[in-house]
């Protein structure tokens, strides 16, 4: 029972913030026999039958639950102990031995490492190379165990919940689900680690369902707040210890009063934007009724690379999926306007079809329409007869139409007159924005081809991808950093977490084995974001 007594203890450690790990060889220490193990193993599990029959009568469910978690969970590190530990029994260091390379170490050196069920203690031999006297634990490279000090289901289970939420609120979860959870700065280690296999992961994907017979490609951007210099040499500033430190309460005041706050003027919205770019990618197959049906094989990736970057990838990534460059099949490409993203779209996609979004040209019209109809109840109707108008228009494939009125619209306005300077302000816009897209707004051909004239799904990704998690209230970010996270953001929302973290994982054990050597997976460096040759 002492084992079983000192289990319990490291496991109730575990409920506390679990620090950052360095995996350095430990002190000797005698390793738990089997027989003992599997003492304590009888020994917990009966404890938690009785725990179960001889509950007291006045107790409620809530606590009997409580404690029967802290028995269960104590009975899962018990569990991975002992598969452990049994293991390293049965592991052959022969080969290592082999051909004179390494030195083994006489002693067994013990590790602990934090599962889902909490700390669990095992030992293993550590191996020096003769050359150049670097070592490492053959035994962890064989059962997949690397430097980090975390199991990799938690570093799968963290990294997920980190795409999802902020690093707080994962910390909170985790502690909720699991009664302890790594800190902050390993988690946010986790992601920068595994987010650099997010990108090779998508270049390595492999399509083998049928994609039909039409591409579909929609492009947007959303701009994130990122740290700007005055903050960032602050945050890497040494903190002074605060005189004052009475309570939490005292030692802010006494820290706001030393910091001299620099107000932003009235008319100033900046916030040192970075746009990143998003692409989403399906395709279409063509069915027995003659309409197009999917999306099939949908993906949305984004990047704060330069754009060019994502417009090579989308044309690798089209490529792939069975649209080369000269295909005869149809490259169907929606965005919202922006002349870079035509322009370097038309290059990689000399063939393609483009539509502009059509609800960025009917925002014109409503911006002409509330110009045209002042914003009241007695307007309201005239207004929206007018829109419906002119929208219809560009349903109906009467584009040069709509300019046309458009245009006449304007020549009946004041050029001088102030009560006309919102009206000529609006049409103008509307006339210069349309004017310059009129072979993207062949809206009734698509209608009719049953193609998409809206970017929906582009501006529900950037919503999704972008806002919902790296554009909160009070967020500055690193775009190095940032990246990491945005690539394993869309992996978890395309659907691919659990492929991609087990493509990821063999990864590691394979560079572990052919190197024969211990990684780490997490990584305090930020990702490097590649540049436009």
């Amino acid at each position: 029972m002492v084992g079983q007594v000192t289990l319990l203890q490291n496991h109730k450690k575990t409920q506390r913030n679990t620090h950052n790990r360095q995996n350095d060889r430990p002190t000797v220490e005698q390793p738990l026999a089997i027989d003992d193990l599997k003492q304590q193993l009888r020994e917990c599990f009966e404890s938690i039958l009785q725990f179960c029959l001889s509950g007291d009568n006045d107790s409620l469910f809530f606590s009997f639950e409580k404690k029967l978690q802290d028995k269960i969970f104590l009975l899962g590190a018990l569990y991975c102990q002992l598969y452990l530990i049994s293991r390293h029994e049965r592991f052959c260091y022969s080969n290592w031995l082999k051909g004179d390379r390494y030195y083994a170490q006489r002693n067994l050196s013990g590790r602990t490492i934090c599962t889902i069920f909490g700390e669990v203690r095992y030992w293993r031999r550590y191996f020096i190379h003769k050359g150049n006297s670097s070592g490492f634990f053959p035994f962890d490279t064989a059962v997949g165990l690397s430097k980090d000090g975390f199991s990799p289901l938690v570093m799968k289970l963290a990294a997920k919940l980190a795409t999802r939420v902020s690093f707080g609120t994962c910390i909170l979860l985790l502690r909720s689900f699991y009664g302890w959870s790594p800190s902050k700065e390993s988690i946010q280690d986790m992601v920068l680690g595994i987010g650099r296999e997010a990108s090779c992961y998508m270049e390595t994907a492999n399509f083998t369902e049928d994609e039909g017979e039409v591409l579909v490609i929609e492009v947007d951007g959303k701009a994130i707040a990122t740290l700007t210099d005055r903050e960032l040499a602050k945050r890497k500033k040494s903190r002074k210890r605060q005189k004052v430190s009475c309570c939490r309460r005292h030692r802010g005041k006494a820290c706001r009063k030393q910091t001299k706050r620099v107000r932003r003027k009235a008319d100033d919205l900046s916030k040192n934007g970075r746009s990143a770019t998003v692409v989403v990618m399906y395709s279409l197959k063509l069915g027995t009724d003659k309409r197009l049906h999917g999306p099939i094989n949908k993906k949305a990736w984004g990047s704060f690379t330069p754009r060019k970057v994502m417009l090579e990838w989308a044309r690798r990534q089209a490529t792939k999926r069975g649209f080369p460059p000269d295909t005869n099949k149809q490259v169907h490409i929606v965005v919202d306007g922006e002349p870079c993203l035509r322009d370097g779209l038309a290059k990689l996609f000399p063939n393609a079809t483009f539509c502009l979004d059509i609800r960025h040209a009917e925002e014109y019209l409503w911006k002409f329409g509330r110009a045209f109809y002042p914003d009241d109840n007695i307007n309201q109707k005239n207004r929206e007869d007018l829109v419906d108008t002119l929208r219809a228009k560009l349903y109906e494939g009467e584009v040069e139409n709509l300019l046309e009125l458009l245009k006449e619209v304007r020549c009946t306005l004041s050029p001088k007159a102030k009560r006309d300077k919102a009206v000529r302000k609006a049409v103008a816009k509307a006339i210069t924005y349309m004017q310059s897209r009129v072979d993207m707004m062949n809206y009734q051909k698509y209608i009719e081809e049953d193609l998409p004239i809206g970017s929906g799904m582009v501006e529900g990704a950037v919503r999704n991808v972008i806002g919902e998690r790296l554009d909160c209230s009070g967020m500055r970010w690193k775009p190095e950093r940032a990246e990491a996270l945005l690539h394993l953001r869309c992996i978890e929302l395309n659907g691919d977490w659990d492929h991609f973290y087990d493509w990821a994982y063999g990864q590691w054990v394979k560079r572990m084995q052919s190197e024969e050597r211990n990684i780490q997976v997490r990584s305090s460096k930020p990702l490097e974001l590649p540049k436009a040759a």
